[in-house]
């Protein structure tokens, strides 16, 4: 199994409630349901208030390197990766367990 997790931080000057940040977090809830590969799907918003933490957050798992692959390249995760490089920038790791 791969775990997948993507740690999202917010432009400066955008909040949780702009229209844009609200479609796009529709957008990725929907995967959980839309995409075969993901064997596990959970993402939410950070409740720290620490300077350094990230504002959003996805949690996932695929089987393997190819059902990856497959995620990344759906269609619905495609879309929903356009909608928040319009307000947001991000980190990924991905690792075997």
């Amino acid at each position: 199994m791969i775990r997948h997790l993507v740690l999202f931080k917010l432009n400066e000057g955008v909040r949780r409630d702009d229209p844009r940040v609200v479609r796009g977090e529709a957008a990725f809830r929907a995967l959980g349901d839309a995409i075969e590969e993901l064997r596990f799907w959970e993402l939410g918003w950070n409740v720290s208030d620490r300077p350094i933490a990230y504002d959003f957050a996805i949690n996932s798992a695929v089987e393997d390197a190819d059902a990856l692959k497959r995620y990344i390249e759906h269609p619905d995760h495609q879309a929903g990766v356009a909608l928040w490089r319009e307000f947001a920038t991000w980190v990924v790791a991905d690792y075997e367990f």
